[in-house]
């Protein structure tokens, strides 16, 4: 499959996992996931799927990448995602996801075999701007609704991360599907300074 050039990406991007459809117009990506996708591995074990739809490209040593993500949201855990992948037991997503009560929210998970959860801000519409910053041996997640403010989500390290793709991903886990867009979508090769209020 011939490779994929966003413009902002200082590398090309392929599929690792192929979606229903994608587009990309107006520098926007847009990536709708089937019926039943995921990538989560349940911490009781009664729960593993890894067939979300993953962009990935290589990125540098240090990094900051955001994007504002708008989703499509129709049924539970529908979701528009960040995933840093190194394989199939090791991987971190940062994701806008529907939960059962029908709220907006911000959702990491870091995955060490098994899988964590944690929910953490509510948002009012249905976009939000996400960032992942790689800083070392260590990673950042924020999340903002105006692009400028930003409130960290979570910071962690994992050196089996080390050499993890960046993935752009939308996942339908309990749907017929879910179509996330990524747009506004900033790259830079440059250390984030302040983790805390995330400037």
């Amino acid at each position: 499959m011939n490779s994929i050039v966003l413009p902002t990406i200082p590398t090309p991007l392929n599929w690792a996992m192929l979606p229903e459809m994608w587009r990309l117009d107006d520098h926007a990506l847009l990536i709708q996931a089937g019926a039943a996708t995921d990538l989560f591995i349940d911490p009781r074990g009664e729960y593993d799927k890894n067939n979300a739809p993953r962009l990935a490209f290589t990125p540098d040593a240090v990094y900051t990448i955001q994007a504002r993500v708008t989703v499509d949201f129709q049924a539970d855990y529908d979701a528009g995602a960040f995933i840093l992948w190194a394989n199939e037991r090791h991987w971190a997503k940062f994701a806008f996801e529907l939960s059962p009560q029908k709220q907006r929210t911000i959702v990491s998970v870091v995955t060490h075999d098994t899988s964590d959860d944690c929910n953490a801000l509510t948002i009012a519409g249905n976009e939000v701007y996400l960032r992942v910053a790689k800083l070392g041996q260590a990673y950042a997640f924020h999340a903002s609704v105006d692009g400028r403010v930003w409130h960290l989500i979570r910071y962690f390290s994992s050196n089996n991360l080390e050499n993890a793709t960046v993935n752009f991903s939308a996942q339908s886990p309990m749907g017929e599907g879910c179509t996330a867009v990524f747009s506004e979508i900033g790259y830079t090769a440059v250390l984030l300074e302040d983790i805390r209020n995330g400037t």
